[in-house]
């Protein structure tokens, strides 16, 4: 197994996380549009309920094959030829809808094709930034992403709303389109260095993937922590999908306060990716996640308090601050700790547990919001989510790294 950083590699990684944000955006934009277009053609939840699960479900699904795919093939490839296979079905989509064939139904399959990319290339990224990046370099370059992910969830919101307010979704989707190809050339200028595994084209992706699973299995604080993620975020995950709902009941159903909710926690997460990526968190990467968590379940607390709006908005932004200061030292550590040839592996596993979690938490605390106050949710959930992160403190193999 090899692995070289390019002497370089400020610039490559320039041209990567440049590369990454132009397709981002495109993505993103058609994501929401389609969202918007859905719910206005045909203010059915049920409509919108299987479009969230053709968001979900291929991403489960493929993150088990993906992994043995990042780590056996080029991941750069991988990562273009995703872009370019959703870009493909967008443009067949677009051509569908410029002949006349406008019907709902068709957006489900570029869902589910779109789905299905996101869960190849989201590992796949987290996997190749630390072919290119020096490791001291990487709380850095992982909080720079996280911050232009959480710039795109700021602005795509408005803009899908103000394209598909002015032009018709066709347009939209040939932006996506454009930003694809555009972001496909750049990714051609990269230079990766290959990670080479005698033998392992000769082994079955069966084989391969079972290899994953006895890697978490040895490695006993990778499978902790990544145990702890998915609980966490399972008990966050009313802080995710429940607020709009709280919101228009608690405080008045005005389009503008779910908007401005939104925008509040994506200006949060921005601010928090620029923080972590300029701080780096303690030496202690644990100790960075681990208060992150006791502020996030804290600031829950405080969503579930807030006697008035405003103050709804000061906990939802400091909760977005909290997030990147969460997840980004959890992709660092185990771009750290694993090794180079099983990051393709262990980021897709991590990938589908995260994909899991949100519709678990649907399921769990979707029912509750009917039965008990939102309010009630939220406080409980926050104080879980604080008895997480004091128990993994006290865990010695967890606090290990």
């Amino acid at each position: 197994m090899t692995t070289n950083i390019n002497s370089r590699w400020k610039s490559q990684i320039t041209l990567f996380l440049t590369a990454q944000t132009i397709s981002l955006f495109g993505s993103s934009l058609v994501q929401y549009a389609i969202i918007w277009y859905i719910t206005l053609q045909t203010s059915s939840g049920m409509m919108l309920m299987v479009s969230t699960v053709c968001g979900f479900l291929p991403q489960i699904v493929i993150s088990l094959f993906a992994g043995v795919w990042i780590d056996r093939y080029n991941r750069k490839k991988l990562i273009m030829l995703a872009d370019g296979v959703i870009a493909g079905s967008t443009l067949m989509l677009t051509v569908l809808f410029c002949a006349g064939f406008k019907d709902i139904v068709l957006l489900y399959p570029l869902l589910l094709i779109r789905a299905a990319g996101t869960g190849i290339q989201t590992p796949a990224v987290n996997a190749l930034i630390p072919q290119i990046v020096p490791q001291d370099k990487l709380m850095k370059v992982n909080g720079i992403n996280g911050s232009i992910s959480s710039l795109m969830m700021f602005l795509s919101p408005a803009a899908g709303g103000v394209m598909l307010s002015i032009a018709p979704l066709e347009t939209v989707f040939i932006i996506d389109v454009i930003t694809a190809i555009v972001g496909i050339i750049i990714m051609l200028t990269i230079k990766v260095p290959t990670i080479t595994r005698p033998g392992s084209e000769l082994r079955s992706n069966w084989y391969e993937m079972k290899q994953g699973f006895m890697y978490m299995k040895e490695h006993t604080f990778i499978k902790r922590l990544l145990m702890f993620l998915f609980l966490v975020l399972i008990l966050i995950s009313p802080s995710a999908f429940l607020t709009p709902l709280m919101v228009s009941r608690s405080f008045g159903a005005e389009v503008w306060r779910l908007t401005i909710s939104e925008m509040t926690f994506s200006a949060g997460a921005l601010l928090g990716g620029v923080l972590i990526a300029s701080w780096g968190g303690f030496r202690n990467r644990m100790h960075t996640i681990l208060l992150a968590c006791t502020l996030y379940g804290l600031l829950m607390i405080g969503l579930g308090i807030a006697p008035v709006f405003i103050m709804y908005l000061a906990a939802n932004f400091l909760i977005g601050i909290t997030m990147p200061c969460f997840n980004s030292p959890i992709t660092v550590l185990l771009q750290e700790r694993v090794e180079p040839h099983m990051h393709g592996r262990v980021f897709s596993l991590m990938h589908m547990s995260n994909s899991c979690a949100l519709p678990l938490g649907i399921m769990l605390f979707g029912p509750l919001g009917d039965v008990i106050h939102i309010e009630d949710i939220l406080i409980g959930c926050g104080c879980l989510v604080m008895l997480c992160a004091i128990l993994a403190y006290r865990h010695s193999r967890l606090r290990m790294n």
